[in-house]
């Protein structure tokens, strides 16, 4: 008899996510062929994710807008024309053939945006030229004051204070009522005022613009992954999440702002660290529960070597970081940390948990000594150099992965990757690692 799924353990959850992932039951590939690809290639993600020899080391780059650049489109192009960037994804992946494919998280859909004028970026088709990648006007959209009203209720503050401050079609959220305020009767026809209010109701006509355009770009996006599936290409990510230190640092209090906060506000930081916890589990395992696919990639920006000491990293960022690791691991899902920039420092610090829950993908950190930290401890992905897929020659890309397989790929636990998005690497570069995956990475 089955288990319910509250009566099972972290382990019986993780093993029943991996079998639905390697096997996808009921799901309709393109060919025999094509599914016996993708049971193939999850077979070696999971055994690499497992720590044991697969039968190849897995392969694939993290595409970034490599694919919508290679086929000639600007990144205008990418975020404005849903077709063509499927078109393009489809192709890189048939040239490529990687083993997995990220998704197309990154590229997303710039009508949304307009609509909502969004505050927080420049994209292209906006202030940006057609082909600069969109970038993030970073500023202290929350307060130093307001961490209690953050924590108390972050729903709440999103919606009345945070979104009119980004969104300037939603400047009339503001004006909204107290929820919780509305108790009883005689209580509810005030609080329901403010929705007669004709910005109010403009702002809501909004949003409904933005989800209906969103909803266009998912419907190419999500049959765009049911093709990808279908030809026999695994998923690499099935959810995202964030260490709560950068949830509120990177669109909340700014890297000014929360470098202030570890020195003038030190309580309050890390009690609101402390409520994010719950709210990135969540959001990690409700992705999940959709996908089908256990991964929850995890960008860490603020982490990195440099940007604080290895004592403010356990004071601050580590703590929450390692429970909401914890909390998606508890779910059967697999958290994988992409830790932006170096992480030399803090390997001793992160080899502190469970071992075999996790995946850490590195981008510019020694990775022989991440193999001998962490080799006992979780899978090691990535540090294939961007530069050198931009800048290199394919000889040059085949040498470096040769000996990274043979540094990080001793005895698995190994995924051939690289570090940020591959966005203007060289094309023969890109199959320079692909063949030297393939072919230096046969246990």
């Amino acid at each position: 008899m089955n288990k319910a799924w509250s009566e099972m353990t972290a382990a019986e959850r993780l093993a029943q996510r991996l079998d639905i992932y390697v096997n996808m039951p009921g799901f309709q590939f393109a060919s025999p062929e094509a599914e016996a690809r993708y049971r193939e290639r999850a077979t070696i993600i999971r055994d690499a994710f497992e720590m044991k020899v697969p039968a190849r080391v897995p392969v694939f780059p993290s595409e970034g807008f490599f694919p919508a650049f290679h086929a000639g489109l600007t990144m205008k192009d990418a975020m404005y024309e849903y077709e063509k960037v499927a078109a393009a994804i489809l192709a890189y992946l048939e040239e490529f053939d990687p083993d997995a494919w990220f998704g197309a998280l990154a590229i997303v859909p710039g009508r949304v945006f307009e609509i909502l004028d969004y505050k927080l970026y420049d994209w292209p088709g906006q202030k940006l030229a057609d082909h600069l990648i969109y970038q993030m006007i970073e500023d202290e959209y929350v307060t130093a004051d307001e961490y209690a009203a953050l924590s108390a209720d972050p729903t709440d503050f999103f919606m009345r204070k945070y979104f009119p401050r980004v969104f300037g079609a939603l400047e009339p959220l503001a004006k909204l009522p107290l929820m919780p305020s509305i108790q009883e009767m005689p209580m509810t026809p005030t609080a329901v005022l403010p929705f007669a209010f004709p910005d109010v109701q403009e702002a809501f006509k909004k949003l409904m613009q933005a989800g209906e355009e969103a909803m266009r770009w998912m419907q190419v996006m999500g049959g765009l992954g049911m093709q990808v599936r279908a030809m026999g290409v695994t998923d690499w990510a099935g959810g995202a999440a964030k260490a709560p230190f950068d949830a509120i640092g990177d669109t909340l209090r700014g890297t000014k702002g929360m470098l202030l906060d570890m020195f003038r506000n030190p309580d309050a930081l890390r009690e609101t660290c402390e409520r994010f916890v719950p709210l990135m589990i969540e959001m990690a395992v409700s992705a999940v529960n959709q996908t089908q696919v256990p991964f929850v990639f995890m960008p860490l920006h603020k982490g990195a070597d440099g940007f604080m000491s290895n004592a403010q990293f356990e004071k601050f960022y580590w703590p929450t970081l390692k429970k909401v690791m914890l909390g998606i691991a508890e779910e059967g899902c697999i958290p994988v940390m992409f830790a932006e920039g170096g992480y030399n420092q803090r390997l001793e610090i992160i080899a502190d948990f469970p071992k075999g829950k996790c995946i850490w993908w590195f981008d510019q950190t020694d990775m022989k000594r991440a193999k001998e930290v962490l080799g006992d401890v979780c899978c090691i992905a990535g540090n294939v150099s961007t530069a050198i897929m931009a800048a290199g020659t394919p000889s040059e890309v085949k040498t470096y992965c040769k000996e990274l397989i043979e540094t990080a790929g001793q005895g698995g636990g190994f995924i051939l990757t690289n570090g940020c998005g591959i966005d203007h690497a060289r094309a023969e570069n890109v199959h320079a690692m692909m063949e030297a995956g393939k072919e230096y990475g046969r246990y």
